[in-house]
C-alpha cells in the first residue's frame, strides 16, 4: 500500500501519499479516479506554492527513487522520477558529464527546503541560461512512463532520439506540471560537460544596447552558452575546451571592439551564472516574482513598460526570457507583458490573478480536450493552469 501520513512538510495538503512503486500509484490513482477525489501532483515539494491546488490530498512520487540505468557512453540516463536532483547530478559529474539544458534550483528564491526531483524537473520543463544555445528540457528527454488520471500505466520514447516514433507523448508530459500523469520514470540526453568557461562583461549598458549585443553574439559561430542582463550589465558566457573558450573570447571581443568590456575567469564565471540561473539576486524579498517570455526584440519595450510599475528587472536567454519582481497587479504585470506569456513564479501576497497567462480560445479549447483524454475526472492538479 502506499505510505500515508499527515506531514506538513509540503504545505500543500494534510494527507500525503508517497507510493513506493509504479503499481501502488496506479492503484491509489485508480482509487482515486473512481472516487472523484482530487490531488494535489508534487516531487519533493519545492516549486508548487501552498494554496494553488485546491485538494485534501498530496500524491508526491519522492519514494519512487533511484537511477535505474546510466549509460555515459550512449549519453543516456533513465532515473525514477522521484530522484533527487543532487543524486543525479552527482552521478554525471563523476563521468564529466550534465544535462545541458542547465535546471535552475528554485529553492533559494522560493525560500524552501527539501531535494528537488528529476521528475518534477520534467514535469515543469525547468531549464536554466543554457538553453539560449542547448534547447529546452523538453528536447533532452527522450521517453517517460508515467500514470494518467485513471490509473493507466503509459510508456512512451525511447532511450535514444531515433527511438521516439508517433504521437510523442514525452513532449506533452514535459511542463504539464502533473495535470496529464504523474511521471514514474525519465529517460534523458546526456552531454559531456565543458572544460571551462569565460564571460565577457559589458557594463553600464540600457536593455536597448543589451538585446542588440545579445543579437549579434548569438547570430556569430562562437556559441555563446548565456546572454544576460541585469542592473546595467550584460554577460555573455561561452564555455568549451581550455583553446576553443580563448579563441572565441577574443573573436566575441573583437566583434565588440566599440565597446568597454570586462573578462570573467573561469572561478567566477562560474560563481555568476549559477546566481544568475537560481535568481539569487531576487531571493532577498517576498513580493512577486514573474517569468515572461518574449520575442527578444520585444524586450526593451516591455521592460520600459514593467519599469514604470515599479520593481525589478532582469533578462536572460538573450532577452526572450524576462523576470520581473516587483508588487504591481497581475493584469498590469499582464498588461505590460504585452503579446508575452507572464507566468508567476513566486505568488508572494499577490491574489487577484491565477500562476499561468490566460489561453487563446482556441488554445484552451485544446488543452482542456487534452486534459479531459488523460485525466477525465479532473483530479490531477485541478486547476493549476487555470489558477
Amino acid at each position: 500500500m502506499p505510505m500515508r501520513s499527515n506531514d506538513s512538510e509540503t504545505d500543500l495538503a494534510a494527507t500525503v501519499i508517497s507510493p513506493t512503486n509504479e503499481a501502488e500509484l496506479a492503484g491509489f490513482i485508480a482509487e482515486s479516479y473512481a472516487r472523484t477525489a482530487p490531488m494535489c501532483v508534487v516531487g519533493g515539494g519545492t516549486r508548487l506554492q501552498p494554496g494553488t491546488v485546491a485538494a485534501a490530498q498530496t500524491l508526491t512520487s519522492r519514494s519512487l527513487s533511484g537511477i535505474v540505468t546510466y549509460e555515459p557512453g550512449a549519453l543516456t540516463l533513465i532515473a525514477r522520477s522521484g530522484t533527487p536532483m543532487e543524486e543525479i547530478e552527482a552521478a554525471l559529474a563523476s563521468e564529466q558529464q550534465a544535462f545541458a539544458f542547465e535546471p535552475m534550483d528554485h529553492r533559494v528564491v522560493l525560500r524552501v527546503t527539501g531535494a528537488p526531483t528529476v521528475g518534477g524537473m520534467v514535469a515543469g520543463n525547468v531549464s536554466g541560461p543554457r538553453r539560449v544555445n542547448a534547447g529546452a528540457c523538453r528536447d533532452h528527454l527522450l521517453g517517460v512512463r508515467f500514470v494518467d488520471g485513471r490509473g493507466r500505466i503509459i510508456k512512451n520514447g525511447g532511450r535514444v532520439m531515433k527511438n521516439v516514433t508517433g504521437l510523442d507523448l514525452s513532449k506533452l508530459l514535459c511542463g504539464s506540471h502533473g495535470t496529464l500523469g504523474v511521471l514514474t520514470e525519465v529517460a534523458l540526453k546526456t552531454l559531456p560537460a565543458a572544460e571551462t568557461q569565460q564571460t565577457i562583461a559589458f557594463h553600464g549598458i540600457s536593455v536597448g544596447d543589451a538585446t542588440e549585443i545579445f543579437a549579434r553574439a548569438l547570430a556569430t559561430p562562437y556559441e555563446v552558452s548565456g546572454a544576460a542582463f541585469r542592473s546595467g550589465t550584460a554577460w555573455l558566457r561561452i564555455e568549451g575546451f581550455s583553446a576553443q573558450v580563448d579563441y572565441r573570447r577574443e573573436r566575441l571581443s573583437t566583434l565588440f571592439r566599440d565597446r568597454e568590456l570586462e573578462i570573467v575567469g573561469e572561478a567566477d564565471s562560474r560563481n555568476l551564472w549559477r546566481g544568475l540561473r537560481d535568481l539569487h539576486h531576487f531571493s532577498a524579498s517576498s513580493e512577486p516574482l514573474w517569468r515572461i517570455l518574449v520575442k527578444p526584440s520585444d524586450a526593451p519595450a516591455v521592460v520600459a513598460a514593467l519599469h514604470a510599475l515599479g520593481g525589478e528587472v532582469s533578462l536572460d536567454w538573450g532577452g526572450g526570457l524576462i523576470w520581473f519582481q516587483g508588487s504591481a497587479s497581475g493584469s498590469a504585470v499582464r498588461r505590460a507583458a504585452g503579446m508575452g506569456q507572464a507566468m508567476l513564479l513566486r505568488r508572494g501576497a499577490l491574489c487577484d490573478c491565477g500562476s499561468f497567462p490566460p489561453e487563446e480560445p482556441a488554445i484552451a479549447q485544446l488543452s482542456a480536450a487534452l486534459r479531459r483524454t488523460f485525466d477525465p475526472a479532473g483530479i490531477l492538479n485541478p486547476g493549476l493552469m487555470d489558477k
